[in-house]
């Protein structure tokens, strides 16, 4: 069954990181919701999620997990460990909502 992501994502925590992710995601954009997209990847697409292929950098680490906290620390300096934990926190409420709401959704014909 393939359900739009606006209506898969309706009402959930993080359904605006998720949103934006991936349109930056489409655009080719580096932002802190694309790479939480990419993190988060193998999760919400096992929950239904369809998301685009994730950006190859040509400079810097692969990882996307590194690559946001680079991000984070030009963007926040020295409170970069404490903004990536807070934005990590979030992909997680909306991984295990994502995942509840495909537990709950019925099964296709």
């Amino acid at each position: 069954m393939n359900i739009p992501s606006h209506d898969l994502l309706h009402n959930l925590p993080g359904a605006d990181i998720a949103e934006a992710g991936l349109a930056d995601l489409a655009a080719h954009r580096e932002t802190v919701a694309s790479l939480l997209l990419e993190i988060g990847s193998p999760r919400l697409t096992k929950a239904g999620l369809a998301i685009p292929l994730p950006i190859k950098s040509g400079t810097g680490p692969p990882d996307a997990e590194l690559r946001l906290y680079a991000l984070l620390g030009r963007e926040h300096g020295s409170a970069a460990y404490s903004q990536y934990g807070a934005w990590m926190r979030r992909l997680g409420k909306l991984c295990r909502s994502l995942e509840q709401r495909a537990r709950l959704r019925p099964a296709p014909n």
